[in-house]
Order: structure tokens, then C-alpha cells, then sequence
């Protein structure tokens, strides 16, 4: 027997391999600098660990709806509507464990073989990783450092074409850090929005940013808001990377695919975890405040 093709089309993420070694050498006594994996150093909070010991006690143990518990959508869908400058409802809202099926299931229900998909470059591997693996093509877009590691809008005009499927924007960005400004998202608006083409807005790092202005997301811009899929979660913002907690907020017709794939695949999120959710989003947020303001520091020593 041998492994089906397309397992020869697929990637990983080398962050994680790096990290294993990493913690073998911190199991032999070494000091390590971890630069390799998108982690905070940070404790989960302590109110979203209460939260989920309280669940776990009151017996949130068992099967939750695919979808994500009513009352953590409720939540959610309040928070993006707030956040975003959009009005979403819990209907739009699919909670997943972890960021990552906010990408593979979108793509695994929209994308066909032969499909383009703009993305950027360098990116979180797994963009690239799962175009292929559909047997998508990938069109990486560079990111330029004299623009704040923003796109060449001459050139990503250039690169749409009658096959672009999905357009995946990532901002703040990993690896650079890069925030798409204001102004570029609303000319990428304008080239996208008469378009058959969805957006993958992945804003797992919304909250991580240093400058006064809250980055913009391309949903709330006219027209946007039917054709966007935003990607957030726990992991980033209250150092809940073990958690595996995240979610998508999207035209409801997506999220009807998402559910079926979700139900093919996890069943559900783990419901203690989805309790602790909401303690996270509706509890204090200094937490948040305390972590983005040592990063800046240590940003600023860099």
C-alpha cells in the first residue's frame, strides 16, 4: 500500500519540529529563547482558567452542538460586531479547535483544482500547504518591506485574474508583523468587491499591534462584509495556544459547509474550553493590555 497523491502535495508547519528539539534540550538543562513558535510566553489568564475548572465541574464534559455553544457565538458575533465596525450574528459564527480549520475547511469547500488563490509571501506555511493540497495554484504575493510589508497594489491588480477563487490577507501579519494600512485595504476593496472571489481575512493577531490606531479588517468595508471570511481565536490574544480554540465568522452559507466538515471530522469543541471562551471575551481585558505592552518593550530592546 502507499499513500494516496495528494499527501504528496501537502506541507507542514517546521515550527512545530523545531520546537520539539527545543524542548529537548530544555529537558537536558539548557537555557532556550523559543523564536520559532507563534506562542505567548505568558499563563493563560487566570479568570479563563477558573472558568474552565467551573465548567468542568458543572459537568460541561460531553457533545456540543457542531457550531459552537449559542452562548460563546452570542458572544462572539457581539465582540466582532464591536471590534470589527460590522454587524454579524451568531448565525455567522463557527467555533473550531484551534485557527487552522478556519483554513482548511473554507478552502476544502470552495476551492476546485485549477482555482487561483493570492496569498502572501512569506506566510503562515499552511496557506501554501493546503492550495496545494487541493489542487489549487498558488499565487504568492510579496510583501514589501518600503510599503510596511503591505502589497504592491499595481502588482496585485496584476495578479487577479478570471480564476482567482480566494484572496488571503493576513494583518497583522506572521512572520513580519505588518499591518495592511487603512487605506490599502480599501483599494483592495474597490478591486475585489464586484468580484466572484472570497476573502480569507485571517486576524488570529488582532489584538498584538503597537500602533494607536486598532488594525482594519476588509469586512467592514461596503460590499465586503457577504464575501469575507474572518479568522480569530483564543491562542494569540490570552495565550490559550493548548486550548485549540478558535473560530470563523462567515456568510452563513459557508458556515453550513464548515458545520458539515466540522461533523465529518471533530464532532464538536471541546465544551469546557468554549465556557472558558467566553469568560475570556467578556472578563477583564487588562490581561491582554499587560501582554501587548511587554511585547512592545521587548519589540523596543530588539
Amino acid at each position: 500500500m502507499k499513500l494516496a497523491e495528494r499527501m504528496n502535495r501537502i506541507g507542514v508547519e517546521s515550527a512545530f519540529d523545531v520546537l520539539v528539539k527545543a524542548r529537548a534540550l530544555e529537558a537536558q538543562g539548557r537555557s532556550v529563547v523559543h523564536l520559532e513558535i507563534g506562542e505567548p510566553d505568558f499563563p493563560t489568564p487566570a479568570h479563563i482558567v477558573e472558568a474552565a475548572k467551573q465548567a468542568l465541574d458543572g459537568g460541561w464534559t460531553h457533545y456540543g452542538p457542531t457550531q459552537g455553544l449559542p452562548e460563546l457565538r452570542e458572544t462572539i458575533a457581539a465582540y466582532v460586531s464591536r471590534t470589527r465596525a460590522i454587524g454579524v450574528g451568531p448565525e455567522h459564527v463557527s467555533v473550531v479547535p484551534g485557527g487552522k480549520p478556519i483554513i482548511f475547511f473554507p478552502m476544502l469547500a470552495l476551492l476546485e483544482a485549477g482555482d487561483e488563490v493570492i496569498y502572501p509571501n512569506p506566510g503562515f506555511p499552511i496557506y501554501e500547504s493546503m492550495i496545494n493540497f487541493l489542487g489549487a495554484k498558488p499565487v504568492p504575493m510579496p510583501l514589501e518591506e518600503s510599503r510596511g510589508f503591505s502589497f504592491d497594489l499595481d502588482l496585485f491588480r496584476d495578479r487577479l485574474s478570471d480564476r482567482t477563487k480566494m484572496v488571503i490577507l493576513n494583518s497583522p501579519q506572521n512572520p513580519t508583523g505588518g499591518v495592511i494600512p487603512h487605506e490599502d485595504l480599501g483599494a483592495l476593496a474597490e478591486m475585489l468587491r464586484d468580484r466572484d472571489v472570497i476573502v480569507l481575512s485571517d486576524e488570529i493577531y488582532s489584538r498584538i499591534y503597537y500602533g494607536d490606531e486598532a488594525p482594519t479588517s476588509i469586512a467592514s468595508f461596503p460590499g465586503m462584509l457577504e464575501k469575507t471570511i474572518i479568522l480569530d481565536g483564543f491562542s494569540k490574544t490570552y495565550a490559550m495556544t493548548g486550548w485549540r480554540m478558535g473560530y470563523g465568522v462567515m456568510p452563513t452559507w459557508i458556515v453550513d459547509a464548515v458545520n458539515k466538515l466540522m461533523v465529518n471530522s471533530n464532532s464538536c469543541t471541546a465544551s469546557f474550553t468554549q465556557r472558558a471562551g467566553i469568560a475570556a471575551l467578556a472578563g477583564p481585558q487588562d490581561c491582554v493590555e499587560q501582554m501587548v505592552a511587554e511585547f512592545r518593550r521587548r519589540r523596543d530592546v530588539i
